[in-house]
Order: structure tokens, then C-alpha cells, then sequence
């Protein structure tokens, strides 16, 4: 599996900000309270499930006020998915049911990169349970957390699902 090192830097930075470290280079001194720039992202996309396939593309965007640099978006699963991946550049399986892709920068009232995923799950299922979040966001406020958490009920039908 190829992984770009910023995914994983993404992921680990990530991994260090959920156990309360601060990310290097932050201008955070513990206990002050400063919560960094504000930025407002969001995900557009769509899902479909046929059989073991789940297809899953998405666009990140940023409505401000500030720019960021990186950020790195989580797709959790409602069933496992299956040993191997084929999965974009940028993006790291982080768990038996999810994956995680950084999405680039995210310019003020722009888009980051495409993220487009083919997932193979272990079994076929009538249904899956998609989530689509932010993990990790440079440490940015983000007030409307309304636009990045998204939940989306893919059928086994072939049929594709926006959110």
C-alpha cells in the first residue's frame, strides 16, 4: 500500500492532538486557551454500495475566515472493511472500519484536493453506515460542525447517495 508522508505526518499530528500534545511549531502554550484560526469546513459528495464495492467521493471545502494548510478527513464504516485496500494517495486505513485522507490546503472559500475511494468491504451487507468527519484540522476552530459530520445510509443497490 503507498501512503504519502503527509498523510501519515496528517495522521500522526492527529494521533498526538487527540492525547492533548501540541502539534510542533504551534504557538499554543498549554493552559493559555488559544484555540487558532478559524475555518469552516465542509464535505459535498456521494456514496454507493453494490455488493462488496463501496464507492465513496467527496470534495472538502473551506468557507473561512482563515486558510489552512492541511487538514485530514475520517470515512467510518458500519461493517469491516475487507484485509486489502487499493486506496488513494493521501489517504491511510486507520482501523478495521475506517480510513482517513488528508485533504491538502484549503484556501479561503476554496476546495481541497478530490477524495475518491473504492472501498472493498469483508462481506457484503444490505446496507452500510457511512461517517464522514474531520480527524485532525491544524488545530483551527471550526464553529459549524453541521457541514463536516455527515452520516449517509448506502443500500446494496448500486444507487448513489449525496450528502
Amino acid at each position: 500500500m503507498a501512503v504519502r508522508r503527509g498523510a501519515v505526518r496528517s495522521v500522526v499530528v492527529a494521533g498526538l492532538l487527540a492525547l492533548g500534545a501540541v502539534a510542533p511549531g504551534s504557538a499554543q502554550a498549554v493552559g493559555s486557551g488559544w484555540a487558532g484560526p478559524e475555518a469552516d469546513v465542509a464535505y459535498h459528495g456521494r456514496v454507493a454500495l453494490a455488493g462488496t464495492q463501496l464507492r465513496v467521493w467527496l470534495v472538502p471545502e473551506n468557507d473561512g475566515p482563515a486558510a489552512l494548510p492541511n487538514a485530514t478527513l475520517r470515512v467510518r464504516l458500519s461493517g469491516d472493511l475487507a484485509d486489502r485496500q487499493r486506496l488513494a494517495e493521501g489517504c491511510a486505513r486507520a482501523g478495521l472500519r475506517e480510513v482517513v485522507c488528508e485533504t491538502g490546503p484549503l484556501p479561503l472559500h476554496g476546495r481541497g484536493r478530490h477524495v475518491g475511494l473504492v472501498l472493498e468491504m469483508r462481506e457484503r451487507a444490505p446496507e452500510v453506515l457511512v461517517r464522514v468527519d474531520t480527524w485532525w484540522n491544524g488545530g483551527a476552530t471550526d464553529r459549524n460542525r453541521a457541514n463536516n459530520e455527515h452520516v449517509v445510509l448506502a443500500l446494496d443497490t448500486g444507487d448513489t447517495y449525496a450528502f
